[in-house]
């Protein structure tokens, strides 16, 4: 018979979370970017003025 090694116990660790400003720094760049690209800023402001304009 083979003998076999036994497994290393894995070290219970907690997945590396970012800090909410962490992550904001790093997505507000590239919405602005993709805004500008895409010109979606004139698409907010036409929503917005279309609905202000309802009854």
């Amino acid at each position: 018979m083979a003998t076999t090694v036994p497994e290393a116990p894995r070290a219970r660790t907690r997945p590396a979370r970012r800090h909410p400003l962490v992550a904001a720094a790093i997505v507000l760049p590239l919405a602005a970017l993709l805004v500008v690209v895409f010109g979606g800023w004139e698409a907010v402001v036409l929503q917005a003025s279309s609905v202000g304009m309802m009854p």
